[in-house]
């Protein structure tokens, strides 16, 4: 497995928190199993990291979009930002270019054209 396939799982188990506000171990035990330490590491570290900062990302996204409110913005458009908000804010190892090149690459496969540049947008703004 590669950083960018713990990402997306991290990403998928996020988009599932959004909806359930339920801690989901048994998912990340799932979809972690052929994962290295370096792998499953970091899925813990970001998952479980925006949980415990849920709300203040939250905060922090609602106070920074525009031209949409927070409740109409797509769920996943939502943890994608999340996901890479968390790395910039909480990950200094990682650097922001990299989380938010990262963050548009889960947007090209699981969002829209318009959300690609709306998310970049965003999460632009945290990074500098």
């Amino acid at each position: 497995m590669s950083r960018r396939d713990a990402r997306e799982v991290a990403l998928k188990l996020v988009f599932e928190y959004i909806f359930t506000g339920e801690e989901k171990r048994d998912l990340v035990d799932e979809y972690t199993a052929e994962f290295d330490a370096d792998d499953l590491s970091y899925v813990n570290v970001v998952y479980f990291g925006i949980i415990g900062h849920y709300d203040d990302l939250n905060e922090k996204i609602s106070n920074t979009i525009e031209k949409f409110s927070f409740e109409r913005l797509y769920k996943m458009d939502l943890a994608i930002i999340m996901l890479g908000l968390y790395e910039i804010l909480y990950m200094e190892s990682i650097p922001y270019k990299v989380s938010v090149d990262e963050a548009l690459t889960l947007a090209q496969k699981y969002s829209t054209e318009k959300s690609i540049k709306y998310i970049n947008g965003v999460l632009s703004k945290f990074a500098r």
